[in-house]
């Protein structure tokens, strides 16, 4: 299988919509208390926009992004993703078809680096571009030129990351985020571990992602960070515990 060419995408249409989502948890050894996090979410993401999801800290920001990727199950509402020029939901969607969108079409960025162990930091990310059936030679090349606009050194590249810093592993993660162009791309406090001039890479990299037409939401604690790159900002309100 070849590599999927990049689509070139109208700048009003929208690539990830949620309608009337709703997400919840039940404790099951606490007597199968029930506690709502999010109900009645709905925004649109347009081609080459950037939302920040805005709200205090156990909100549910974190769970709104686990339920856009897939992680978490909706309870109710739709995921809609456009996954070669059909809207598809990603609520109902079955485990196949969730990870061919995932391959191609929405990426993500978690806070923390979760790999093979002993695999080098330059496989993980050229791995991205190597499952597309992209030649390994050009995915390394291509995983080699994220890893120095990041700054993390040739002499790194053949290390397995779980021998790096936090902000080493955290630079590694999102350069195997954006190896893959995705249309779609979900960044969880992509600059949390980072100093001031891996955060203006991070930046770079964001508002290049948003010239070429790919659609970006994220949490960004960094307020700066968040302003400099956000469009417009959606709030994610704690919703009172049901008695």
């Amino acid at each position: 299988m070849s590599e999927p060419a990049r689509t070139e995408h109208n700048p009003a249409e929208v690539l990830l919509r949620a309608e009337a989502l709703s997400k919840g948890f039940t404790l099951h050894l606490q007597g199968g208390i029930r506690i709502p996090v999010l109900a009645g979410i709905g925004f649109e993401l347009h081609a080459g926009e950037c939302i920040a999801l805005s709200g205090p800290s156990g909100a549910g920001k974190s769970t709104l992004m686990r339920s856009l990727y897939g992680n978490y199950r909706a309870e109710s509402g739709r995921i809609m993703v456009c996954y070669r020029n059909e809207m598809i939901d990603l609520a109902t969607a079955d485990p196949r078809t969730i990870l061919a969108i995932r391959q191609e079409t929405l990426g993500y960025v978690s806070q923390f680096l979760r790999v093979v162990p002993r695999v080098a930091a330059l496989d993980v990310v050229a791995e991205v571009l190597i499952a597309r059936g992209a030649p390994p030679d050009h995915a390394r090349d291509q995983a080699r030129t994220l890893l120095l606009r990041l700054n993390i050194p040739r002499r790194l590249h053949a290390l397995p990351p779980a021998t790096f810093s936090g902000g080493e592993q955290q630079r590694v993660n999102l350069a195997r985020g954006f190896i893959g162009g995705h249309p779609v791309l979900l960044l969880d406090e992509p600059t949390a571990s980072l100093d001031a001039e891996n955060s203006q890479v991070v930046i770079g990299m964001i508002q290049q992602a948003k010239r070429e037409g790919r659609a970006i939401i994220g949490i960004f604690h960094d307020v700066e960070v968040r302003d400099v790159v956000a469009d417009r900002l959606f709030p994610v309100t704690p919703l009172q515990d049901a008695a």
